[in-house]
C-alpha cells in the first residue's frame, strides 16, 4: 500500500461533544452515530469502506488460485451422524458445494434415502438456513427452526413426516431457547421475545429483554399460545426447558449470564387437562453460583452435570422429591474435564473427557457411576453424537486437524463392546500424510504451562521465514479443540504456511481454573497467552515478526484487536473477525449483557478501570518508536450479525483509520469488510464461506500485504525504469530457494507499480550469483531492482 492509499479512507465526521462519565472519568466517544444501523450517514459510512476493502482484495493476484484450491477442497460430501426418530432414521447432509446441509430420511440405515427437508430451496442465495430441529416422541412430526441472513432469531414450522406436509402455523421471535415436546406428542415448550417490538431481523441493536417460555399446541396459531413461565420482574433471564426423558417433568434452567444457573421443575403429571395456564414451579437451584445441565432421570432421581465444587465438572444426583439433598455419580476428575454425557443403553452413561485438548470416550454404570471401559480415540475431537436412553445403538463423529470425519458406530447390548466405522469422508486432490501435527507447551509471561497445536507441511524448514497464521478464542469457557478446516489447509497448502492454534486461558480446555484465569480481573491473561504464543513460534524459528498473521472471532476478534494494540511490534497482520471491541458498552447491546460474567461491567467502578485498561476502541495509540506501524488489518463484520453487532466493528475502523491517517510511516492498510444478509457465522452458505471465507480472505490480505511490502514507499525510482531498495540476508536465503513463485511476485511488481497488465511481462528471473538482483523484462525495457521481501518468498 503506498502512501497515497491512506488518502483514500473516509474521512467520517466526528462528534466531539459525545463524552460518557464513568466514575468520574469523561471518554469521548466521536463516533457514536455508527451505533445506529438505519442512519444515511452509518450506511454511507459502510459502503465507502467496502468501496476501499473490495478492490483491495480482489486485486490479490492469487485470489482466483486460492478461492479455486479452496472450492476444489470444499467440495467433499459431508455427513452427520444418523439420528432415529420413531421407527425413522435421519441425517445431514451437504453434498459438497450445496449452500446448506439436507435432512434427509430412511426407512432403515441400508434403505436408499429421501430428501426430507432441503433448506437450499427456500431461497435463491443459501441464506436461510436450518437453526433447530426436533421431534416428537413418537417421531410422527418435526418442530423446525429456520434462520434468515445468519441471525439468531428464528421462526419455528413443523412438517408432518409421513405425509410431508408443512404445518400452517408459525411461530416467530423465537430465539435462545430449544423446542421441547410433551410426550403426548401434542405441543412444544418455547422460548421467545414475545413482547419484542421493532425489527427483528437481525440487524437490529436494541437489547433483548423479558424471555419468556410459551407452550404451543400443534395445529393453532401462535396468537393462542400459553405463557407458562415469566420472570416479569427480571427482565435479563432467559429461559430455557426440556421435557424429561419419562416425559413427566419439566425441567427449567434459567440465566441471566453467560455463567451459572438457576434450576426449577414443574410436574407435568400434576396438570388435569390440557396445558392452559402457568405452570407450577418448584425452586431447585436458587442461587447463581454454578453451572447446572439436566442429563437424565430414573423416577424423582435427576442426574445434572454440575461445576460445584467441581471445577472439572462432576455428575450429581438430585431427587426432586427431596431437592436438599444431593449425591456424587461421578466425582470431579482431578485432571480430565469432563466435557459432556448421554444416557444410553438403558443403564448406560458414555462421558466424553477433555485431556490436554484432546477428547476421551469412557461408557460407565449409570446406575453406580463405576467404569466399565474406554472407547479407543485418535488425537482429536467429537464433533457430534447420537443415542438415546432407550436404544442400544450410539454412533459419533471423530475429527482431528487432518481428519474430516469418521463417523462410529457401536452396538452396547453385544457382550464385547466394538466400535465400527459406520462411514469415513475422503477429500479428493488431499494427502494427509503430507502434513504434520503436533502439540506442544510453552510458557506463558507468568510461568504458566499453555497448550499449542502446530500444523505444517513435512517438508517445512525451520530457518524463522515461514508465513503463521496464528488462531485464538481464549474466554467463556469455551474450548478449542483440534477440528478440521479447510481454510486453514488452505493457508498452509497454498502459502507453504504454518496454521498455530493456543489453548490459552479464558477457554474451558483444562476446566473452571482455567476459565476463571482467563476472565474479568484476569483478562490481561489471556492476551499474555496469545502474545507469549507468538514469540515462542518467533524463538523456535517457525517463522518471524514480519510473516504472523494473528485471527480470531468474536471473543477472539477482542483477543486479536487487544493483541494489535499491546504488541504492534510482534504481528505482521491481524484479521478481526466480528470483534467485541468497545469493552466500555457492549452490554447496552442486543444479548451483550450475557457476557458481564465474562468481561464484567462499566458499571461498577473496578470493572471499568480493567476494562478501560484493554478495550481496543480505546487503547488504538502510534507506537512511540518511528520504525514500528500497526499490523496490516481487516476487520471483519455483517449487517446481520445480532450476537456482536457491528458497531464495534465500525467504531474500532473509523477510529484506527483516524489515529494513523497522517502518521507517515503507517504504510500497512487499515480496512474493514461488511458482509450482507450475514450474521455472526452460524448458517453462512457455502457460496459465501468459499468466496468471503475467512481462510481466503486471510491468504488474499497475507498476499497483498507482501505485494505492497515488494512495491513499497522504500523504492526510489532513479530512472524511468529502475526501483532500488535493500535486500535482507534471510530474504536472499528464502529466495535462493525458490525461482518461479518469486517470478510472480516481481510481476506484481510490474503491475503496481506501472498499472500494466500480467501479460505485459515478458520474462523474470533471480540471479542468485548478485546481491539480490532482480532483472524484469517488461516491454522490451530492462527493469533493474533490489527488492525487500522480509525473508518470505511465494
Amino acid at each position: 500500500m503506498n502512501n497515497n492509499f491512506k488518502s483514500i479512507y473516509p474521512n467520517p465526521r466526528r462528534d466531539e461533544t459525545v463524552i460518557d462519565n464513568y466514575h468520574g472519568v469523561e471518554i469521548k466517544d466521536p463516533y457514536r452515530w455508527l451505533e445506529d444501523p438505519d442512519c444515511e450517514e452509518t450506511k454511507i459510512f459502510i459502503q465507502q469502506q467496502n468501496a476501499i476493502t473490495k478492490p483491495f482484495l480482489e486485486n490479490c493476484l492469487s485470489r482466483k488460485d486460492i478461492n479455486a484450491r479452496l472450492t476444489q477442497l470444499w467440495n467433499y460430501p459431508k455427513y452427520s451422524c444418523p439420528y432415529k426418530y420413531g421407527d425413522k432414521y435421519f441425517f445431514y447432509m451437504n453434498s459438497g458445494l450445496q449452500n446448506q446441509s439436507v435432512l434427509y430420511i430412511q426407512n432403515s440405515l441400508d434403505s436408499t434415502p429421501e430428501i426430507f427437508l432441503d433448506p437450499n430451496k427456500l431461497c435463491n442465495d443459501g441464506t436461510v438456513s436450518l437453526k433447530t430441529t426436533s421431534f416428537t416422541e413418537d417421531g410422527q412430526i418435526l418442530a423446525y427452526g429456520l434462520s434468515c441472513s445468519g441471525s439468531d432469531w428464528f421462526t419455528v414450522y413443523f412438517k408432518h413426516v409421513e405425509k410431508g406436509d408443512v404445518y400452517s402455523e408459525k411461530l416467530e421471535k423465537v430465539k435462545f431457547t430449544k423446542l421441547s415436546w410433551t410426550h403426548d406428542n401434542e405441543g412444544i415448550f418455547y422460548g421467545c421475545y414475545y413482547d419484542q417490538e421493532g425489527k427483528i431481523d437481525g440487524s437490529e441493536t436494541k437489547q433483548n429483554k423479558n424471555h419468556k417460555l410459551l407452550y404451543h399446541f400443534l395445529g393453532t396459531p401462535q396468537s393462542d399460545d400459553i405463557v407458562v413461565v415469566e420472570f416479569p420482574n427480571e427482565p435479563d433471564f432467559i429461559i430455557d426447558s426440556c421435557v424429561s426423558d419419562c416425559g413427566n417433568y419439566l425441567v427449567l434452567t434459567v440465566q441471566k449470564a453467560f455463567k451459572n444457573n438457576l434450576v426449577y421443575f414443574s410436574d407435568l403429571k400434576k396438570i388435569k387437562g390440557k396445558i392452559c395456564d402457568k405452570l407450577d414451579l418448584i425452586p431447585v437451584i436458587t442461587k447463581f453460583e454454578a453451572d447446572y445441565e439436566y442429563v437424565t432421570n430414573t423416577d424423582s432421581k435427576f442426574i445434572f452435570k454440575t461445576n460445584k465444587n467441581a471445577p472439572n465438572y462432576s455428575l450429581i444426583i438430585i431427587d426432586f422429591e427431596n431437592p436438599n439433598i444431593w449425591e456424587t455419580l461421578i466425582p470431579n476428575h482431578e485432571t480430565d474435564v469432563l466435557e459432556w454425557t448421554a444416557a444410553v443403553n438403558e443403564d448406560f452413561l458414555l462421558i466424553c473427557y477433555i485431556r490436554d485438548v484432546k477428547n476421551v470416550l469412557e461408557l460407565h454404570d449409570l446406575k453406580t457411576g463405576e467404569f466399565i471401559n474406554s472407547l479407543p480415540l485418535d488425537l482429536g475431537t467429537i464433533s457430534s453424537f447420537s443415542g438415546k436412553r432407550k436404544h442400544n445403538d450410539i454412533y459419533y463423529q471423530f475429527t482431528s486437524i487432518l481428519t474430516p470425519g469418521i463417523i462410529y458406530h457401536c452396538n452396547l447390548s453385544e457382550s464385547v463392546i466394538q466400535p465400527k466405522i459406520f462411514r469415513e469422508t475422503k477429500i479428493n486432490n488431499f494427502d494427509r500424510t503430507q502434513f504434520i501435527t503436533k502439540q506442544v507447551f510453552y510458557q506463558s509471561n507468568d510461568g504458566c504451562r499453555i497448550p499449542l497445536f502446530i500444523v505444517h507441511k513435512k517438508n517445512l524448514i525451520r530457518n524463522g521465514s515461514n508465513p503463521c497464521l496464528l488462531y485464538g478464542y481464549g474466554g467463556f469457557n469455551i474450548s478449542l479443540l483440534p477440528t478440521f478446516s479447510v481454510t486453514k489447509l488452505a493457508f498452509v497448502d497454498n502459502l507453504d504456511g504454518i496454521y498455530a492454534v493456543a489453548n490459552i486461558r479464558g477457554g474451558g480446555e483444562y476446566g473452571e481454573k482455567w476459565h476463571k484465569a482467563g476472565r474479568v480481573e484476569n483478562k490481561q491473561n489471556v492476551f499474555d497467552d496469545f502474545q507469549a504464543a507468538a514469540e515462542y513460534l518467533i524463538s523456535e524459528k517457525y517463522t518471524n515478526s514480519g510473516q504472523l498473521v494473528i485471527n480470531g472471532g468474536s471473543n477472539g476478534g477482542l483477543l486479536v484487536a487487544a493483541c494489535a494494540n499491546q504488541r504492534p511490534d510482534l504481528f505482521r497482520a491481524a484479521i478481526v473477525n466480528v470483534g467485541v471491541l468497545d469493552m466500555l458498552r457492549f452490554h447496552k447491546f442486543t444479548i451483550g449483557y450475557f457476557w458481564v460474567t465474562d468481561y464484567g461491567s462499566s458499571d461498577d467502578k473496578e470493572q471499568f478501570e480493567i476494562l478501560l485498561k484493554y478495550s481496543p476502541l480505546h487503547n488504538i495509540k502510534i507506537p512511540k518508536d518511528e520504525l514500528i506501524q500497526y499490523p496490516s488489518t481487516l476487520l471483519l463484520t455483517a449487517d446481520h450479525d445480532d450476537r456482536v453487532v457491528p458497531l464495534h466493528s465500525l467504531k474500532f475502523i473509523a477510529t484506527l483509520q483516524h489515529t494513523f491517517r497522517n502518521v507517515p510511516q503507517q504504510t500497512n492498510p487499515l480496512l474493514i469488510k461488511i458482509d450482507t444478509k450475514a450474521g455472526h457465522g452460524g448458517g453462512k452458505p457455502t457460496t459465501k464461506m468459499v468466496s468471503n471465507v475467512r481462510g481466503s480472505e486471510i491468504s488474499e490480505i497475507i498476499k497483498r500485504t507482501i505485494e505492497d511490502i515488494l512495491c513499497g514507499n522504500s523504492y526510489q525510482k532513479d530512472k524511468v525504469n529502475v526501483w532500488t531498495t535493500r535486500l535482507t540476508e534471510s530474504c536472499l536465503q528464502s529466495l535462493a530457494k525458490l525461482n518461479k513463485p518469486f517470478k510472480y511476485i516481481i510481476t506484481a511488481i510490474i503491475m503496481e507499480k506501472n498499472g500494466a497488465g500480467l501479460n505485459s511481462a515478458i520474462s523474470c528471473y533471480w540471479d542468485n550469483n548478485t546481491d539480490g538482483n532482480c532483472t524484469v523484462r517488461w516491454e522490451n525495457e530492462s527493469i533493474h531492482c533490489n527488492v525487500s521481501a522480509f525473508g518470505l518468498a511465494l
